[in-house]
């Protein structure tokens, strides 16, 4: 996790983006420092659930906590010279670490679902002023985030639009098969030659159940089957698995910041390639409308009223904690790839279970069955065991159902997603482990459990 000394200071770097040395020795935080900085979590629980709401050190905290004050001590100065420019600094920090063409590309916004809100407004808009046909076709994967399942009924359905859902295999054993899906998926879309398919929705990293998808093959495809457009839903990219968005090719990616990049909540940018000579790229715009509305989306995202807008601007203070690590970024994502997986070997093999996929399709999170003796058989009873080992093992994890398939007999039928980060320790693992196994022993099923 944390390493002694350099003699000489190596830059750190992602896709390009090299942060200058600034001295000739480096000493990197060491394991004391960085649970300092994150001592302000609860230090009884046993926190493998980095996923759902990340972390924020609190240097980084301190930083916007002056932020805020700066504003509220003097608001408009800190508006007419302070929150623009440094809106674009940001800006232009996560257009190098993505390797953007140019930070117009670049937009930030409260959330990865406020991002899919612009682009799947942009589709509706498609079908409301006549350029889409009725029953024209948005294609999104099974296992997409609820809330944008939710935004393409919203938008999509609503203007006329039909969805196609690619069902997705798990546990998965290989990216073939995933690619496999998506190109029926994309056959029912274009039946007949009658529809076209206008937006494909991929996720990068799905939630639940979590599996790194090959997105840049199904991109690919996408271009191959004359796909108009497509939108990588990546709220658990940058900081977990490699996010280079021009090698990937889409049209949109969106990442929250606040997952896996330590920004305090809330904040994720959303990414538009260049509108090029075939006119495709739409004209976006945020759907909170105010004064900057008409001057380009990246602008319009930067003032939507009066609002706290400090988690925007603590982009140069997460960079700087990212380089107090070895590796600075990239080695802080090696080291939770390396690490989720050890410790999800280490649990399957305690129950005898699987994961829920190859090592090589996940990146900071992990997919581990559990036994199946818990008798998990509904999507209630996933709530009631995680509440039940928060609250009687102080463990705190998500837990997916997985219905069985038809004629399986004792299967596996619940997983824990578990995360890591770099705050976690061998001990938050081997807690939830004996937890497990001490609710087998008891001969303990949800069932037991009340509504």
């Amino acid at each position: 996790m944390a390493s002694s000394s350099l003699k000489h200071h190596k830059s750190h770097s992602l896709n390009g983006f090299t942060t200058p040395a600034k001295r000739t020795k480096l000493s990197f935080i060491s394991d004391s420092e960085i649970q300092s900085e994150f001592s302000h979590h609860d230090q009884t629980i046993a926190r493998i659930n980095n996923g759902s709401f990340g972390s924020c050190p609190q240097s980084v905290i301190s930083a916007q906590q002056n932020l805020q004050l700066q504003f509220l001590r003097q608001p408009d100065n800190f508006y007419f010279n302070t929150l623009k420019p440094s809106i674009l600094h940001s800006r232009s920090l996560i257009k190098s670490l993505v390797n953007a063409h140019s930070v117009d590309e670049i937009s930030l916004v409260d959330n990865a679902t406020t991002a899919a809100a612009i682009v799947l407004q942009n589709c509706a808009w498609g079908f409301n002023e006549g350029r889409f046909s009725k029953g024209d076709v948005a294609v999104m994967l099974h296992y997409a985030y609820g809330a944008v399942k939710k935004s393409v009924q919203a938008y999509v359905t609503r203007a006329g639009g039909e969805v196609i859902e690619v069902h997705l295999p798990f546990p998965v054993a290989s990216k073939e098969e995933i690619v496999s899906e998506f190109r029926k998926a994309l056959a029912r879309g274009k039946e007949n030659g009658k529809k076209k398919v206008r937006l494909a929705v991929i996720d990068h990293v799905t939630s639940m159940p979590s599996v790194v998808i090959p997105v840049k093959e199904l991109v690919k495809i996408c271009r191959e089957e004359g796909v108009d457009q497509v939108f990588v839903d990546a709220a658990h990219g940058i900081g977990c698995v490699d996010v280079d968005v021009r090698d990937i090719g889409a049209d949109f990616y969106t990442s929250n910041l606040h997952k896996w990049f330590f920004c305090p909540p809330s904040v994720a940018f959303l990414y538009c390639r260049k509108r090029g000579e075939d006119g495709k790229g739409g004209d976006l715009h945020h759907p909170v409308v105010s004064h900057e509305y008409g001057n380009g989306l990246a602008v319009e995202s930067a003032w939507i009223g009066t609002r706290d807008y400090s988690a925007q601007l603590v982009v140069p203070a997460v960079l700087e904690f990212f380089n107090r690590f070895e590796g600075g970024i990239e080695g802080i994502k090696k080291r939770n790839h390396e690490k989720v997986v050890e410790m999800g070997e280490m649990l399957v093999k305690a129950w005898g279970t699987n994961l829920g996929s190859p090592p090589e399709m996940c990146g900071s999170m992990i997919m581990v069955g559990l036994p199946a003796c818990l008798g998990i058989s509904n999507d209630l009873d996933t709530l009631k065991l995680r509440s039940h080992l928060r609250e009687h093992f102080q463990v705190e994890v998500p837990i997916y159902f997985r219905a069985p398939v038809d004629g399986e007999v004792d299967s596996i039928t619940g997983y824990a997603r578990i995360s890591h980060q770099v705050y976690n320790k061998v001990e938050d693992y081997y807690r939830f482990r004996d937890a497990v196994n001490q609710l087998v022993s008891d001969g303990f099923t949800c069932a037991s459990l009340s509504n």
